[in-house]
């Protein structure tokens, strides 16, 4: 008798089980996610294995050592005699803030050139396909040295400054602007605008309750303007304007006062905000084609403004088409600002995972915390998107 028979025959049930697809697939799971621990454990066993015989010590201890060296550029108190761990929360701040603003100037233009490009304006349409196809089909570390070196290197020195009104200068060492120095009662202003921020997001709930209560719509974005620059401007007269501005003056060969915004940090903005918004713009492009023409020629019926129809009818529909794709754009923008240290950007791969990592030789454990961050910082992206798409999909009723 063969084995299969065999089998077959003392345990019926077990051939009948074998047979149950659903019951094959997961013992097909279970063996290769067996085989995966198995592979890491021994990736581990055998680093560890290799660290101890060449007597390199492991662990977090090294972040609490004396880091030894500057950074230009930091939003936090920062010096040569700081620790490795704050060189790691100056740098991800630093990335932090050149991927928000980087996200913000690129989904401004992105939109914008998007609906440029489907513009009856036949010298606007050309002009956004123009934007789109160049900076679209560079390579974005091509335009990051094109931005620094040809353009910002090339301004020049403090001393021949371009000035605007004798209070912004641009030179080679970058951006100087007056520096707003807070006062004693200044933490009020601040307070009042998330209040008036609170304010207005409630005052949209109620009027979209309203409108579809009654059919009568508010004019809440005039009534939220107003909310958000009225509260915390009356809040900063009311405590006397505490607040002083530290004006940039040239003093030899360089400037005091101020605040300087290092080439480095523009060359990146410049280049990651252009070219994600070519991509966003055709995003928004596929977006507003995919809404039926039908509900144009609707709006049109109804004599609804042109800007009204954009507003109401397109965008809102278009929006579910958009956003998934807006949400890739997004996470590509955080993981290429990595490519600052072509340039010397202190984020957080120069600064931790370039500079630290050189002097501690702790690779395992910086490469670690900085895979981690970028993981963290992208799900978290992700999670905030995709709140924002449910809220977006069109529900029936």
């Amino acid at each position: 008798m063969s084995e299969a028979r065999y089998a077959a025959f003392f345990f019926p049930q077990a051939g009948a089980l074998w047979r149950d697809p659903a019951f094959r697939a997961l013992v097909f799971q279970a063996i290769l996610l067996l085989a995966l621990l198995a592979l890491i454990t021994m990736i581990v066993l055998n680093t560890m294995a290799n660290l101890e015989s060449r007597g390199i010590t492991t662990g977090f201890g090294f972040l609490n050592e004396r880091a030894g060296f500057s950074i230009p550029q930091t939003l936090i108190d920062y010096s040569g005699d700081s620790t490795y761990a704050r060189t790691f929360v100056v740098g991800l701040l630093n990335t932090l803030l050149v991927s928000i603003m980087g996200i913000i100037a690129a989904t401004i233009i992105g939109f914008a050139v998007g609906i440029a490009r489907l513009s009856t304006n036949w010298l606007l349409a050309k002009l956004a396909a123009a934007f789109v196809e160049t900076f679209r089909n560079i390579p974005l570390l091509v335009q990051i040295l094109f931005w620094y070196f040809a353009v910002l290197q090339a301004l020049p020195s403090p001393r021949q400054s371009l000035s605007v009104f004798d209070t912004f200068f641009s030179n080679v060492r970058g951006l100087v602007m007056p520096d707003p120095q807070p006062l004693p009662g200044f933490a009020a202003t601040p307070w009042a605008l998330l209040a008036a921020i609170v304010i207005t997001i409630a005052l949209a709930v109620f009027a979209r309750r309203r409108q579809a209560r009654t059919g009568k719509a508010l004019p809440i974005y005039w009534l939220g303007t107003a909310t958000i620059i009225g509260v915390p401007l009356a809040i900063f007269l009311v405590t006397g304007m505490p607040l002083e501005w530290s004006v940039p003056e040239l003093t030899g060969f360089n400037f005091r006062g101020g605040v300087t915004i290092i080439p480095e940090f523009m060359a990146l903005w410049l280049a990651l905000s252009i070219y994600t918004a070519s991509f966003i713009a055709e995003i928004v492009r596929s977006g507003i084609q995919s809404v039926p023409h039908g509900q144009v020629e609707a709006a049109n019926s109804l004599s609804l403004p042109g800007s009204i129809t954009l507003r109401k009818v397109v965008i809102p529909q278009a929006m579910r088409v958009i956003v998934p794709q807006l949400t890739s754009q997004y996470l590509n923008l955080i993981k290429n600002s990595s490519l600052a240290t072509a340039i010397g950007y202190p984020d957080l791969v120069a600064v931790f995972a370039g500079t630290a990592l050189n002097q501690t030789g702790q690779a395992i454990e910086i490469v670690a915390m900085t895979m981690a961050v970028y993981l963290i910082i992208s799900l978290l992206v992700s999670a905030l998107m995709n709140i924002y798409n449910a809220r977006t999909l069109l529900k029936e009723r």
